[in-house]
């Protein structure tokens, strides 16, 4: 009996930079639901970050790559080390002998693009969001750019996961080759269920790295506002390049009791020690914390920015304008004053993101680019794609 062209098993090895982040957890979903498929996966990564949570993430990941997790020396900026890391890749190739190099982040495409391999493999760069964060007069802008016009030569599959991300893109890098799609990322069924809620929650929670386009300073100042006249506690968790100036300003606004520094913890042990999440980004791609927060259940104050109004869909009305300080400190009271209609707007949204967003759907997506790109068909998507408004990049980080 002849096998079906989706049944196909691969051998997979996904490129990425450094362990941490979205990135991080969206190969490592990835991995594991293309494991329980009978692919034989590994990963390729950054040797440093190597603190208790991110080994004990690698340990985790380990169990689902027969192919191993390897980690070598990859500096986040474009240098001589890049060099070094190709080499590195090249002879992991000859070990591992994939034939799908997936790359993920600049980086990662960098690698999964470049290194070199004997046996015929396809080359599958996912950006993740992040040459489009660099403006594009910047010099980081202009070097990225031309990078991936150079790199679009030796990709086989392009994947974006939103609409967002892929316009932005294409404004950037000038084109973009047929065989590009959009495989929005997905959850696991585990958590779409319940958080059990900590009994002396705080008000809001912000979870995300720290930094000012995340909106952090926006948020700063909308709870200033909000504390001059009546009590208000915010949970902060994660870190980030502007932890110390951030911590500073807190001090200097005498904010220290109504906000709290948690340092990283897991998102749902996050969730459970607050009663609604705040997303204030000035800038962003297509966030796993809106997807989590909304499939936990737990209120949602987000920006309209990047890929969030894709999440949102029928609900994107409900989003604020990036940067809108009134706007923040304005709905961020009215969930104090009326928390029950919130909540009845939570569960409307983990109702959208149940149906539309699991790994199920992400992974399938994803083996249909394998497949595609393995065949040396050039065409994923024959229609082409309405993108929706966007908020403008231009001066990102």
């Amino acid at each position: 009996m002849s096998t079906r062209r989706d049944e196909k098993k691969f051998r997979i090895l996904h490129c990425l930079r450094a362990p941490v982040g979205g990135l991080f957890r969206h190969v490592c979903d990835l991995a594991k639901v293309q494991s329980d498929a009978g692919h034989a996966v590994g990963v390729l990564c950054a040797d440093t970050p190597n603190d208790a949570m991110t080994l004990e993430r690698i340990d985790d990941l380990e169990r689902s790559c027969v192919l191993d997790v390897s980690r070598i020396a990859l500096g986040r900026m474009p240098g001589i080390s890049d060099v070094k890391a190709l080499i590195a890749t090249s002879e992991k190739i000859k070990t591992l002998n994939p034939n799908i190099l997936h790359g993920h982040g600049a980086k990662g495409g960098l690698l999964a693009r470049f290194a070199i391999s004997t046996d015929p493999v396809a080359r599958i760069y996912t950006p993740h969001g992040g040459t489009v964060h660099y403006a594009p007069r910047s010099l980081a802008g202009i070097v990225f750019g031309v990078a991936e016009r150079v790199m679009m030569a030796r990709t086989d599959g392009l994947i974006f996961e939103s609409h967002f991300a892929r316009s932005v893109f294409a404004e950037r890098v000038g084109y973009l080759p047929d065989n590009t799609c959009v495989v929005h990322n997905g959850l696991l069924p585990s958590e779409f269920e319940p958080v059990t809620n900590q009994s002396d929650q705080a008000d809001f929670l912000f979870l995300g790295e720290i930094r000012e386009l995340k909106g952090i300073y926006t948020l700063l100042e909308a709870v200033a506002r909000i504390a001059a006249s009546r009590k208000i506690t915010l949970n902060i968790a994660g870190d980030g390049p502007d932890m110390d100036a951030f911590r500073s300003a807190i001090l200097s606004r005498g904010l220290t009791g109504s906000i709290n520094l948690l340092g990283k913890r897991p998102a749902r042990d996050a969730f459970a020690g607050a009663r609604a999440v705040i997303m204030p980004s000035h800038r962003d791609s297509f966030p796993y914390v809106a997807l989590e927060v909304a499939a936990a259940g737990k209120p949602l104050i987000a920006t309209s920015t990047g890929g969030i109004p894709e999440i949102f869909g029928p609900f994107a009305d409900r989003l604020l304008e990036p940067g809108n300080v009134d706007a923040l400190a304005c709905e961020m009271t009215r969930f104090l004053n009326h928390p029950f209609e919130f909540s009845q707007d939570a569960l409307s949204l983990h109702e959208h993101v149940k149906r539309q967003f699991s790994t199920a759907v992400m992974a399938d997506r994803i083996s249909q680019v394998y497949v595609i790109a393995n065949e040396g068909r050039l065409s994923l998507d024959a229609a082409p794609t309405a993108f929706p408004p966007r908020t403008s990049l231009d001066g990102a980080e």
